[in-house]
């Protein structure tokens, strides 16, 4: 996934974005309103991780007039504010969690799994595919049976794929829920990728259609 990080606080907002680029996604950190507002202009997003008190503004008028302007995208509010009152607030104004600072990053991971897979139409954090066995929840994945280890590059790439299913993926759209704005990229970065997965998981998982990127094969 690709998911916009707004957060003023310099030593948390590293500690955030360290941990979402391990659990294999992309992550851009900016620490004001404006800049989102820049960042979500020229980039689609998979989730938002929001703080409240932003030095340009609040986070949760920024959030009301992402959904007043319609956009669905997930949002995880990440916040000091602890009373009822604000976290009533908080998901009445749209928000899809609310995570109250100080807390473990190994919890916001497993937020930003649940939300991304109640916004992906399945819930359920074990998926069935063919062969294999999928625990969404706990990221990991069985071939007949047995445990298959995978990289956080592969990983985040099979979710991809499991979001979408049937659908085509091209290479510019994988680069984006992999690598942030400041990566470099090679070339065949994707293909790499997609071929270290299918000798894992099996050839035919992955389809590729010549000319327009790569789709998940129909289970």
């Amino acid at each position: 996934m690709r998911i916009l990080l707004i957060e003023d606080d310099g030593v948390l907002g590293a500690a955030v974005r360290d941990q979402i680029v391990g659990d294999g996604h992309s992550a851009d950190w900016v620490t004001r309103i404006d800049a989102a507002r820049d960042a979500m202009a020229g980039a689609a997003y998979d989730l938002i991780l929001l703080d409240l008190m932003l030095p340009d503004g609040r986070g949760i008028v920024f959030l009301r007039a992402l959904r007043a302007a319609g956009n669905v995208t997930p949002v995880i509010i990440l916040t000091a504010l602890d009373q009822v009152s604000d976290r009533i607030e908080g998901l009445t104004a749209g928000a899809d969690d609310y995570l109250v600072k100080p807390f473990d990053l190994d919890e916001l991971s497993a937020r930003i799994g649940s939300v991304a897979r109640r916004y992906s139409g399945n819930p359920n954090p074990i998926i069935r595919h063919h062969s294999l066995d999928i625990d969404i929840a706990r990221r990991s994945v069985r071939r007949e049976g047995r445990p298959v280890q995978l990289t956080a590059r592969e990983w985040a790439l099979l979710e991809a794929f499991l979001a979408r299913p049937g659908q085509v993926l091209s290479k510019a759209q994988l680069e984006e829920k992999l690598y942030d704005f400041d990566a470099e990229v090679e070339s065949n970065t994707i293909e790499v990728h997609v071929s270290r997965l299918r000798k894992k998981l099996g050839a035919d998982l992955i389809e590729t259609e010549r000319g327009l990127g790569y789709r998940l094969a129909a289970a």
